[in-house]
């Protein structure tokens, strides 16, 4: 019998350079051996098809589709980690090798470690391969093979860094090699199918055709300018490829590629300022995967004790949008529409709910993270504890943003407010930022009545900045 090289997808829903895929056909055609798909569909994630998940799971039926249309099949598995795969071992015939593109979070790794002790027992190897990122976490280390803790040297060894090439694999060949069509479990393909109808949404642009041609337009249309325009969340002016990194349609070393030929350019700062968006995203997964513990503790330890407010009618009312502060209800508002929002408005939102209400980042970190379509871990930890004040390369505690300001600068016309809080879509420029000083008539004149259609402030900022400030004084500072 034929031996088959497994292909377990988990977040690189591709077939360019996809390094899993193209280990597994090498083996194959060495050895006159098949290649099988699979997707394991794990407990902890079916319950929930809020935004993030349903996302994800649209791009897994998507893959699988374009799957179909070269006879290839990817098969689910479900069930926990040893049931699945114990299930895999049993209904597929001899399998040599499991292929996975390796993932650093403290999840994925203790996940990964039960996949390969079932997989021992039945004598199969599980073999990791490049994951979807330029430099892995342990690749960029100091000379005394320590990790960064900064990461302003990190990115200077990681820019001089010798970066991989990529790999292709023929889908004939894939098709040619493929073994088993029909399905290895018809009731996780039936799981799997509730668990479509139970998402609502309607991703226009999704899987892999969409991320090559969203790469395209950004490399030719953006950005030669995103220095300039990736602060502004009105416009277009940023890449929209997280999404696609995060589900892993889109190889990051494509995208790579494709900005540091731009580099050659005459106007290289767009390119430059990019190409350092994605060295913070590995440097992210590297803290995350040296330092584990940070996913639920502040990587500087002297702030793990901070008396965080509990205000849960404050919490529900930053998820809502509804603060009073047009800039932070318009970032929640898009959030929650579309499942995603400006990083500039990542920034706004995290500082407003950790500083003007000094609520624990974890709160805010863990509702990101049901929402956001392109949510990864360790990115979006760094970046909460970024905005908080209590991570690596945290902003001072003593420097809190000001939502009025940070809407002045970055949204001066209110064209991105009016777009997501429409009940000040007729309040004038010179309100919009701080539509509660409205006298009576203007607020008549443009339909908006503060404290009822839309709503006061909920705190006083200046107040609010003093107490984050002595909360970090008080409990941190002085330890």
């Amino acid at each position: 019998m034929n031996e088959t090289y497994v292909v377990w997808f988990r977040n690189d829903f591709r077939f360019h350079d996809n390094p899993a895929v193209h280990a597994a056909l090498n083996e194959a055609q060495e050895s006159d051996g098949n290649i099988l798909f699979v997707f394991h569909l794990h407990p902890d994630f079916t319950g929930n098809t809020d935004l993030s998940n349903d996302y994800f799971f649209q791009t897994v039926r998507d893959f699988a589709e374009e799957c179909e249309k070269i006879n290839v099949k990817l098969h689910i598995i479900s069930g926990t980690p040893k049931e699945a795969f114990d299930l895999l071992t049993e209904r597929v015939g001899v399998i040599n090798t499991v292929y996975h593109a390796r993932d650093f979070t403290p999840f994925a790794l203790q996940r990964d470690e039960e996949v390969r002790h079932t997989l021992q027992k039945h004598r199969i190897r599980l073999e990791s391969v490049r994951g979807n990122y330029i430099h892995e976490p342990f690749e960029i280390t100091k000379n005394n093979e320590e990790p960064y803790k900064v990461y302003t040297p990190y990115s200077r060894q990681w820019l001089r860094a010798e970066k991989t090439s990529l790999v292709q694999s023929d889908p004939d060949d894939i098709s040619r090699f493929y073994g088993r069509i029909k399905a290895v479990d018809a009731e996780s393909e039936k799981t799997f199918s509730t668990i479509l109808n139970n998402c609502s949404s309607n991703w226009k642009k999704i899987g892999e055709k969409a991320a090559l041609h969203r790469l395209e337009f950004f490399i030719k249309n953006v950005l030669s300018r995103y220095h300039h325009t990736r602060d502004l969340p009105e416009k277009a002016g940023t890449s929209r490829l997280s999404p696609y990194l995060r589900t892993g349609t889109l190889s990051v070393r494509q995208v790579y590629n494709a900005a540091a030929v731009q580099l050659e350019g005459k106007n290289n700062e767009g390119p430059e300022t990019f190409i350092k968006e994605l060295a913070w995203r590995d440097f992210y997964t590297m803290i995350l995967t040296h330092f584990p513990e940070t996913a639920e503790k502040e990587f500087q330890e002297k702030y793990r004790d901070l008396s965080w407010n509990n205000n849960q009618d404050h919490f529900s009312l930053w998820k809502q949008g509804m603060t009073g502060f047009p800039i932070v209800d318009a970032g929640m508002r898009q959030l929650n529409q579309i499942g995603w929002m400006h990083n500039r408005l990542r920034m706004i939102t995290a500082s407003f709910l950790t500083k003007d209400f000094q609520m624990d980042w974890r709160l805010g970190e863990k509702y990101f993270g049901e929402k956001l379509i392109d949510y990864d871990p360790a990115s979006n930890i760094g970046g909460w504890q970024w905005a908080g004040s209590v991570g690596t390369d945290a902003v001072p505690y003593f420097r809190v943003f000001s939502p009025v300001r940070q809407s002045e600068r970055f949204d001066p016309d209110g064209s991105y407010i009016r777009r997501y809080v429409p009940e000040l879509k007729d309040v004038p420029d010179k309100f919009i930022h701080e539509p509660h000083k409205m006298p009576a008539d203007i607020q008549d004149k443009a339909s908006c009545r503060i404290g009822k259609d839309y709503p006061e402030p909920i705190v006083d900022h200046k107040q609010e900045r003093k107490r984050a400030i002595a909360m970090f004084k008080e409990e941190g500072e002085l330890l």
